[in-house]
């Protein structure tokens, strides 16, 4: 293989290329690819730390069957013996596959393929349901198709850019920093959020409106009223291309300002402002993501959103028209290929008998599903009433990330058969694996991906798989042969699926689909390999486009958009038992269940363990201080998590991450409390709202340590773990009394043999230390509290890097601080740098007076820019404090 390869991040929907380059010694080196038009070379720091993960202590690399080690013959016998037989016994909709927005689009053909024309059966849907279905519904409705109309370059070419329910710069901080750059560069360019949370996009914006959750549609409803009365109605576009206005307006017309303010909270000076800027500004997008998607009202509020631009005719132009932002590396390939149960492969329907005959009659298939599937939600539902006897589960884990996630659980421990396929035993849903699949990672595998702009772009392997790993479609491949279908996957590399995908694109298609790859339908292997990342359409003559429905062409029957009538349905009422709102979703620098970031000590620098951030009015109410810990309780179940008090939360809704699994933390899946209710169009659950409870968690001690070797066990109420330079570090607590002994048993302190042991008890304060060497290197340090340890962590977790072995640097680890000569970094502010606080505090106090000066002085926020919000606070606070000391110098 070539030492520097041009591959893709498996990380969010912004499709940033990266090159990897092996080095002489065997190490991986990841930078980004400046030839890339997704990031110009840009990465998060995520995608700036993906070498750190290419070692997993935990990787699968033998297939297993019931536990013990297999060979792949008799694992590929037996998966395909079993779906046989259930299908025979029980008919085709008796088995299911649920794959993952992770696999690369030549596995998700075969996937879809296999189930939907061989199989018959729809039984085939994917996380990403869990992400953009949603969308997908609101564009059929709207569009006819699942067409993303516009390009990352209208962000930039804008005047205007209104950010719903997107968290930007956290959760696509490679696409925030080209949208700041613009901003730099045009300071007229305004940008407005739209989110419940103060979050570090809406810290940057010149208008936040934080609306009351799931009250979009409202909102928008109102702004299409706005935009009548101001006279920006394109009557001219919406004669010719569009229907359903005046239904729609009908609806809208009920929603003036203060009704509006009613409905969301809102003031109605922001929400004027808003309307306002919006009615005068024509170049104006809106990118809009999870916090519009998942939600039981997630269709209605993309069309509310679709109808203002489809009204004004602010669609398919530069720097104009709606975006739909992805959570996935891939879910808009699964989208292309059919990955959802509801869809057919190449953006066709699967309602549709013309269409349907169109696939059979390509893949000569001996049955085509004849009707959708089982969504996501249904599908377990299905799995755990029985109706769905034997599931394939390739690179997800629904245990920890599906609703009501307790319950997928108990459906799978019930289920007959249950395959999975993964990179590592690390995660919550392999122990219900009958048959464990070893899958080849990232770095290994070797296909395509679409990013969220309709970009496709070649995923490269640049190192071998490790022992008996396998890619996906190989193993789906070589299970379909054994079933008798071996003249259909007949595939012998991924550039034979992809020709495939390419053709069928094609096939009969004049312009009435908007999925059309047909320049690739006859493209060799050493076309495949040497591919540059393009936008579709690339039609089989060379044609294509950028942007979509800037004169119309829509695909439905007439040809024209549907205005849909959306009416406002008010969220439903909490009871007195469970009075706040729980939001879930992502943090800066983690991914889905961390079973590839969690393997980065640097990204577990900033948020070590799961929290829940409630605003100091709710938090006062039930009696919770900011740092205890805190129950948060629904009705499918309880999570314990650390009490984050900010302002920054919305009052009477809380936030909690959803990337902590049982593999980090006692008692952090968060999923295992949000309801199954989904949304009725498009199946998507409603992750953001489910009302919750809090109690605060009667400590009786708390613990923090930092440790050489992991503990076999951890066995408190509470404890979360991550892995740090030279080891781990470990927050503890429990109720009534402390247990020296235990807990040093526990970390495995008394049993180092020939250690040194240093032990401090402050009888006045309860507070104690342990601390071990062995050899002159620390191997253990514990600090125990009746109250939240005040130890700082990124000093305590630099200790184990560090050969202390004088008796005063052995007092200061006991001293629970480092010394005066010893500079502490301070929490994380900058992981990509791993820049804290306390230094950027000083540079601050030395002159840095903004954002860029911070970065000149100590590198903070110079990489993907993600945590340039709370550096700005942090200067702002400064200036506030030394604005504060002016005034009184001046009254004095």
């Amino acid at each position: 293989m070539p030492d520097s390869v041009r591959t893709t991040c498996p990380y969010c929907g912004v499709g940033c290329g990266v090159i990897a380059t092996r080095q002489d010694d065997g190490r991986v080196s990841v930078a980004g690819d400046p030839g890339h038009p997704a990031n110009f070379g840009r990465l998060c720091s995520k995608g700036s730390a993906l070498a750190d993960t290419l070692a997993d202590p935990d990787r699968l690399l033998f297939p297993e069957i019931a536990g013990k080690r297999a060979d792949w013959d008799e694992a590929l016998d037996l998966v395909a013996a079993r779906f046989a037989e259930t299908i025979a016994e029980h008919g085709p909709d008796s088995v299911a596959f649920y794959v993952s927005g992770q696999i690369l689009t030549e596995d998700y053909y075969v996937a879809n393929k296999l189930m939907k024309g061989y199989i018959g059966s729809a039984n085939i849907d994917t996380n990403s349901r869990l992400c953009m279905a949603s969308s997908v519904a609101g564009h059929r409705r709207a569009f006819g198709s699942d067409t993303v109309p516009g390009t990352y370059e209208d962000l930039e070419e804008a005047d205007l850019v209104v950010l719903v329910g997107s968290n930007l710069a956290w959760c696509h901080p490679v696409l925030y920093q080209r949208l700041e750059a613009a901003r730099a560069r045009r300071p007229e360019l305004r940008l407005v959020v739209i989110d419940p949370r103060r979050t570090a996009t809406a810290a940057s914006a010149d208008l936040h409106l934080a609306l009351a959750p799931d009250t979009d549609v409202a909102l928008y409803n109102g702004l299409l009223a706005a935009l009548e009365r101001a006279g920006r109605i394109d009557r001219a576009y919406v004669a010719e291309h569009t229907h359903g206005l005046e239904a729609a307006l009908d609806i809208a017309r009920g929603f003036d300002i203060a009704s509006v303010s009613a409905a969301t909270g809102l003031a109605s000076a922001d929400i004027g402002r808003f309307y306002q800027w919006v009615a005068e500004t024509p170049k104006t997008v809106t990118v809009y993501s999870q916090g519009v998607n998942q939600s039981v009202v997630g269709t209605d509020k993309v069309n509310a959103i679709l109808n203002t631009h489809l009204a004004s005719g602010r669609i398919g132009r530069p720097g104009c028209g709606p975006f739909s932002v992805t959570g996935q590396p891939n879910a808009m390939g699964g989208r292309e290929v059919g990955g959802l149960a509801n869809m057919l492969a190449a953006h066709m329907a699967i309602e549709n008998p013309a269409h349907r005959g169109l696939v059979q009659d390509f893949w000569k298939s001996p049955r085509i599903a004849e009707r959708p599937g089982l969504k996501a939600v249904e599908m377990f539902q299905a799995v755990r009433e029985g109706r769905i006897k034997a599931i394939w589960i390739m690179a997800t884990n629904p245990v920890d990330s599906l609703p009501d996630a307790d319950g997928v659980g108990e459906a799978l421990a019930g289920c007959d058969f249950v395959v999975v396929s993964d990179v590592t035993r690390r995660t919550d849903t392999v122990p219900f694996a009958d048959v464990l699949l070893p899958a080849a990672a990232w770095g290994e595998k070797d296909g395509t991906v679409t990013n969220s702009e309709r970009r496709i772009s070649r995923q490269r392997a640049f190192r071998a798989p490790p022992a008996e790993a396998r890619p996906d479609w190989w193993a789906l491949t070589q299970v379909a042969r054994r079933m008798g279908f071996a003249e259909g996957f007949a595939y012998r590399r991924p550039a034979d699926i992809y020709r495939e995908h390419a053709g069928l694109s094609a096939e009969r298609n004049d312009g009435a689909r908007d999925f059309d790859i047909g320049a690739h339908a006859a493209i060799r292997a050493a076309e495949y390999d040497a591919l540059e990342p393009f936008q579709w359409p690339l039609r089989a003559d060379g044609g294509g486009t950028a942007r979509f429905f800037a004169d119309g062409g829509f695909y439905t029957p007439d040809g024209r958009a549907a205005i849909w009538p959306v009416e406002y349905r008010a969220p439903r009422m909490r009871e007195r038992r469970y009075p706040l709102v729980l939001n879930t979703g992502r943090i800066r620098d983690q991914w889905h269940m961390m079973t590839r970031t969690g393997l980065s000590t640097r990204l577990l620098t900033h948020m070590a363990e799961p929290f829940c951030e409630i605003h100091p009015r709710d938090a006062a109410r039930a009696g919770i201080a900011d740092a205890t810990l805190v129950h948060v309780e629904s009705p499918q179940g309880r999570v314990l998590l650390r009490a984050l008090v900010s302002d920054r939360a919305r009052e009477g809704s809380v936030f909690v991450p959803m990337h902590w699994s049982d593999q980090f933390a006692a008692a952090g899946r968060i999923d295992a409390l949000v309801a199954p209710d989904t949304d009725p169009v498009s199946g998507q659950p409603g992750s953001k709202f489910t009302p919750v409870a809090l109690r605060p968690f009667a400590a009786g001690w708390y613990g923090f340590a930092v440790l050489r070797e992991r503990p076999r066990e951890l066995s408190a109420d509470y404890w979360a773990i991550a892995p740090v330079e030279g080891g781990w570090r470990v927050e503890i607590a429990g109720t009534g009394a402390v247990d020296a002994g235990q807990l040093a048993a526990m970390f495995g302190i008394s049993r180092a043999p020939g250690a040194d042991r240093l032990t401090y008890r402050d009888t006045a304060s309860g507070e104690e230390r342990l601390a071990c060497w062995d050899g002159g290197q620390l191997t253990a340090a514990v600090f125990t509290a009746p109250v939240p340890v005040a130890v700082s962590r990124s000093w305590a977790c630099g200790l184990l890097a560090a050969g202390f072995a004088s008796p005063r640097d052995r007092a200061m680890v006991l001293a629970g601080r480092p010394g005066g000569d010893r500079p502490d970094e301070g929490a994380i502010v900058c992981a990509c740098r791993n820049v804290g606080l306390n230094r950027i505090a000083a540079a601050i106090a030395a002159g840095a007076r903004d954002v860029a000066a911070v970065g000149e002085a100590v590198d903070a926020g110079t990489q993907c820019g993600s945590c340039r919000s709370e550096i700005g606070a942090l200067v702002a606070r400064f200036r506030t404090l030394e604005d504060a000391d002016e005034q009184i110098a001046e009254a004095v």
